[in-house]
């Protein structure tokens, strides 16, 4: 009896949670699943079960293409804000002494981001314009001897644009994995003869593949469900999945839409479900 009272009381304790993301997380995943199989005219949507909208998708070379992209657009941010989160994070936590210093710093690193994503984009637009900031500054020490027509509109600027946005995303739980390390493990180490290098290779990155992975997957699920960035800093001449999905919306073809979303979420499951094969991240943390 004592047993069973115990687990009505649990499901009530989870009752509201499970309620809200019922609500708010199962229901619109279904409704779009539901819509992706719908018919869609010029004008109107037809709730009629077919399956042109993912034959059309899956027909067309478009679709390789914007999906090539974005796996492009993802990769490539994934590698430069590891490469930059890693170190921040490592020079936080291993090269400052004072916890207060620590939280200064990292305090430091996220004033850029208490400002609206949009606004931090488009700041990059004059600094890399034809006549911006950077393009004048090399003509002025002699580099360049015309502007660099590359630095805007460009995949460049959208790596650019990728890498100011999402690179906190990286540093936060890299940090908070590295603070967790226990110090002895380095001194350890150290007095078995292991170099600067080889305390990093074979104990810290180890110990802080988990915080790598959080990272990765809020870096990746970010980037490859974007479309604002891409169509701002490209100037329209660049597309990922997130501006086919826009586009199509913008068209009132909902269901087209909706098919494109749900291959796209399902692209992004199956990419978490790989990554979370190498770390078992609830394990580890």
């Amino acid at each position: 009896m004592k047993h069973a009272r115990e687990t009505v009381i649990g499901w009530l304790q989870a009752a509201p949670l499970t309620l809200v993301l019922l609500g708010f997380l199962v229901a619109p995943i279904v409704t779009i699943f539901i819509v992706s199989f719908w018919q869609a005219t010029e004008f109107s949507i037809i709730p009629a079960f077919s399956f042109e909208n993912y034959e059309f998708l899956f027909g067309s070379p478009v679709t390789y293409k914007v999906f090539m992209a974005t796996f492009r657009y993802a990769f490539l941010t994934w590698a430069f804000t590891l490469a930059i989160g890693f170190t921040v994070a490592y020079y936080l936590a291993f090269h400052i002494r004072s916890q207060t210093m620590q939280i200064a710093l990292f305090l430091l690193c996220t004033i850029p981001f208490w400002t609206s994503n949009i606004i931090r984009m488009i700041s990059w637009i004059p600094f890399l314009g034809r006549n911006g900031i950077a393009n004048q500054t090399l003509m002025s020490w002699g580099v360049i001897d015309q502007p660099l027509e590359w630095l805007l509109y460009s995949d460049f600027s959208v790596i650019l644009a990728f890498v100011h946005l999402y690179t906190l995303f990286m540093v936060v739980p890299i940090f908070n994995t590295m603070m967790r390390i226990d110090r002895n493990l380095l001194e350890a180490a150290r007095d078995n003869g292991a170099s600067g290098f080889q305390t990093l290779i074979h104990v810290i990155v180890p110990l802080t593949k988990p915080g790598i992975m959080i990272g990765t997957i809020f870096v990746l699920t970010l980037v490859m469900g974007d479309f604002i960035t891409v169509r701002f800093m490209s100037g329209s001449q660049r597309a990922n999945v997130g501006r086919l999905i826009s586009n199509d919306i913008s068209l009132l073809q909902y269901p087209s839409a909706a098919a494109t979303a749900v291959v796209l979420l399902c692209t992004v499951l199956i990419v978490i479900g790989i990554l979370l094969r190498f770390v078992n991240i609830r394990k580890e943390l």
